[in-house]
Parts: C-alpha cells; structure tokens; sequence
C-alpha cells in the first residue's frame, strides 16, 4: 500500500510538471506536503550566492533590456544586486532600507517609505529562503507543480503593495532558485536566470558592508 502511495504522488508530480502552468494547480492538500518540503530544503542554505542574468521586457515599447552581475541573498539581512553589465551599479534591500551604489563609490540610502514595494519584494524571497510557509500564504494565492528536486511556484499577490506592481510571480528551480518571473501591472516582465550558486556559512567583511547604514 505505501508503495501504491509513492507511486501516486509521483505520478501527481509528474503529470502537473507535464502540464506546463502552474496556476492550473493551486496549493491544496496534494501538493501541500512537496511545497513545505521545497521551502524547507531552500532554508537549509540561509545565504546563498551566484550570477543573475534579468531580461526586462518593455511592452509598451517592444523591446528587452538585459543586465547581468551577481547577487548575494540573505535570509535575515535582506539581498543584493551587483550589476556588471551593461553598468555597473550595486542596489541592496534590506527589511527596511534600500542602498544604491554608484560608480565612483557615491552611496545612496533609500527608507522604506516611497519604496514599499522593493521592500515587500525582498521581503518575499527572503519568506522563499527562509521556509516562512505561513509569510507566502497569508500574502499570497499560492500554486505549486512538479516536486522537490524540480519545481515551480506561481505567487497571486494579496498584499495591497505588491499588487500594485506585481500581477503575478512564478519561481522555479530545485535545491535552490533557478528563475523568477514577474509580470508588472504596466505589461512588462521582468525575469532573472541565476546560476553558480554557492552557500557561504557567512559573510565576508565586504559584503557585510552591503548591509550596513551610516
């Protein structure tokens, strides 16, 4: 009989995966046990490192923007976006600040008020990095497809905030985040491709200095 069980959410598993969109799949009692398992297995590394590459896709215009660099996610500080190309430019989001660096080493400090929105954003994934299961469903209709070790995760904001930027956002990877996919009220999309993941048990001195405010 347990046997018959495996057999049965594997072949769940396969069959969503096959299927190839995720919000035909909302998060119910089938699928609940694989996205707590996910989110358990993605908190297991609460810093995490590697390359991005983000395409923009401009709808009004018809055109894509691509930027590339790497970036440094920690679940109880926040997260930074080190762009190397096509200018350089460091950004990190912190719970309740934002700093923007420049070249030429100029350093802006952003509060939370007037950018509540890259905030709440940070604020997501750093729920996603860090199992808070609860954070994802009280603040969003959640779906999830496929398994643990090949998933995807489609986020319908409920939050005010983040429904006034995001229609919606889809996850997807395995031990780690392979891709995230926003789609923005105004029609344009964003989606970054991270690779080279690493997980550091800390933080050097430099990048600590990413999180700091004078």
């Amino acid at each position: 009989m347990k046997g018959f069980v495996i057999f049965g959410y594997l072949f769940l598993a396969m069959t969503v995966w096959a299927d190839g969109d995720v919000f035909n799949y909302p998060l119910g009692p089938q699928t609940m046990e694989a996205f707590r398992a996910t989110s358990a297995r993605l908190a297991d590394n609460p810093i995490v490192k590697g390359i991005f590459e983000q395409e923009r896709v401009l709808n009004r215009f018809n055109r894509s923007l691509k930027s590339s660099g790497n970036f440094i996610i920690a679940a109880e500080l926040g997260m930074v976006w080190e762009t190397l190309e096509p200018f350089p430019s460091t950004l990190a989001l912190g719970k309740d600040y934002l700093v923007q660096w420049r070249p030429g080493g100029q350093k802006t400090v952003l509060s939370a008020q007037g950018n509540e929105t890259f905030i709440r954003l940070a604020e997501v994934l750093s729920a996603v990095f860090s199992g808070d299961t609860q954070g994802l469903m009280d603040n969003f209709e959640i779906y999830y497809s496929g398994s643990v070790s090949n998933w995807e995760l489609g986020l319908l904001p409920l939050d005010r905030v983040i429904a006034s930027f995001a229609v919606r956002i889809i996850m997807s990877g395995d031990s780690a985040i392979k891709s995230i996919n926003i789609s923005e009220q105004n029609g344009d999309v964003i989606t970054y491709f991270m690779s080279n993941h690493s997980y550091p048990a800390n933080l050097n001195e430099n990048e600590k200095d990413f999180f700091s405010v004078p």
